[in-house]
């Protein structure tokens, strides 16, 4: 008794196609399927299937495996050009030595993006030149690096962008807009004094957030400070409880670590 395959009618058999047709038919189908890294690899992938003898299974897989990989890197590429960092800064380039206030431990905790998923907030604080912005968007990075919505900012920039907001009737669709993202880096907080509007239009997309989406400042004012920047004791302490609760607070010190890195770096 003779067995019978069953071809689907969603596969075109054919038979007797050259070589060079179907390389042409695999590409054109890559175009149309917007399949860049399969048409990109597809020869260099043939020869190696051919040398380990892959199975038909094997090959598409690894084929199948390698769009994943490069659409996931591109994805990442994206969310990190899309959190609008003013420069490039990593985790992994910051020198605790120049900087012994900082415990890696709790850097590398905070590189896992754990704190994002649980919608915790963080504070750097410490003097101008400790390495908090450094370390604001190299988390920020890491964090868009595992998946996470990131948006960065100063905090005059964003109350600017509040203010106007407010005066075009646009803030309540601005502060969805800072609503959305999973974290939001605020640099510079506590270098300006704002106004009683500025702070309380602030306070608006803090609370938007809260427990909801992670914020990230870093400011260079310790918290008993802060009545310089926010003018309102009760909105100040009411600011502060909204960045505080359950959250992570480093201090960066006094000393100032761009300093101290370009010392070691010259010696």
């Amino acid at each position: 008794m003779t067995t019978r395959t069953t071809v689907t009618t969603t596969l075109r058999r054919q038979r007797g196609i050259t070589e060079e047709a179907a390389a042409a038919a695999v590409d054109q189908a890559c175009r149309r399927l917007r399949l860049p890294t399969i048409r990109a690899v597809m020869d260099e992938a043939i020869r190696v299937a051919e040398h380990e003898q892959l199975s038909y299974q094997g090959f598409l897989a690894e084929l199948l495996l390698a769009e994943c990989d490069d659409r996931d890197r591109r994805s990442t590429v994206r969310r990190v050009a899309g959190a609008g960092f003013p420069r490039q800064k990593w985790l992994g380039d910051f020198d605790y030595d120049a900087n012994p206030n900082i415990n890696p431990a709790t850097i590398h905790t905070l590189a896992t993006g754990d704190w994002v998923r649980r919608s915790d907030p963080l504070c750097l604080i410490g003097d101008s030149g400790t390495g908090k912005s450094h370390l604001l968007i190299g988390l920020g990075t890491a964090a868009a690096e595992k998946g996470y919505r990131v948006k960065y900012t100063l905090a005059t920039k964003l109350v600017n962008e509040l203010v106007e907001a407010a005066d075009e009737k646009q803030l309540a669709r601005t502060i969805a807009r800072y609503g959305r993202v999973d974290l939001l880096c605020i640099d510079e907080l506590g270098y300006m004094e704002l106004d009683r509007r500025g702070a309380e239009l602030l306070f608006q997309v803090l609370t938007e957030r809260e427990e909801k989406n992670s914020v990230a400042i870093a400011s260079n004012q310790s918290f008993s400070g802060w009545t310089d920047t926010f003018t309102d004791p009760r909105l100040c302490a009411a600011i502060i409880d909204r960045l505080t609760f359950n959250g992570t607070i480093i201090e960066t010190g006094t000393s100032s670590y761009r300093l101290q890195h370009t010392r070691t770096a010259t010696r």
